[in-house]
């Protein structure tokens, strides 16, 4: 298994550098996500052994699970996936990054869950934009991601460092491109309109990483590169 996990490691790695390389950036610049729901805590820490030194799970619930095996790991854990308002005091005592904020009202909740933190140490969250229209994503409409982003800036638990999407899955990766050429854009507006730099882009899965590292990915989850197919959850 730790050699598995390893060598997929290494590969997704070389994949990394080399779309880096085509985009004129360095591998260093963009954070690798391994992302690891329904996969138990032992293949976390093969990864870990391994090299990999940041998590994504979708789910508080399986985190909270599993999180105790592996809590030992100096790791950096990302909430990847859609949180509900009345997980947000459990999701701020787990993650180091929530990474699929949406919604203002969750925003709140997220940032009242984090009053015990000092001011210097808010929560890293990015906000999920919703692109491609599917009713089964999550997401802020671009139309309503400024406004959003606005209030959200104004919260002093949080601290909003920059936007997350996961677009319509396509067979042909260069097909999903305009999806990420369009969150780089949205992006680069909503710096100048807040006067404030976002300096994360995460976006690129394990079919399409490649092309979002050519449109500016500066972080990419990986699950089924690294891990193998997903492990059914009950």
């Amino acid at each position: 298994m730790q050699n598995r996990i390893r060598e997929n490691l290494v590969r997704v790695q070389e994949r990394i550098a080399a779309a880096a390389s085509r985009s004129g950036r360095r591998p260093e610049e963009i954070t690798l996500i391994g992302v690891s729901k329904t996969h138990p805590g032992e293949l976390i820490r093969a990864a870990f052994e391994a090299g990999l030194r940041h998590f994504g799970e979708n789910r508080v619930q399986e985190w909270e699970a599993k999180h105790a095996a592996v809590a030992d790991l100096r790791a950096e854990w990302h909430l990847v996936g859609h949180l509900q308002s009345n997980k947000a005091v459990r999701a701020v005592r787990l993650f180091h990054s929530i990474d699929s904020v949406d919604d203002f009202r969750l925003a709140q909740r997220i940032d009242r869950a984090c009053a015990d933190r000092p001011p210097s140490a808010p929560l890293r969250v990015l906000i999920e934009v919703h692109l491609g229209g599917e009713e089964t994503k999550s997401g802020v409409a671009p139309e309503g991601l400024p406004g959003l982003a606005e209030k959200l800036i104004a919260l002093t638990g949080v601290k909003l460092a920059g936007l997350m999407c996961i677009p319509p899955f396509l067979e042909n990766a260069d097909e999903i491109r305009p999806y990420f050429a369009q969150l780089r854009e949205l992006k680069s507006q909503l710096e100048v309109r807040l006067e404030k730099r976002l300096p994360v882009l995460s976006m690129g899965m394990s079919h399409d990483f490649e092309a979002a590292i050519l449109e500016g990915a500066t972080e990419v989850r990986v699950g089924t590169a690294l891990f193998g197919t997903r492990e059914t959850v009950g």
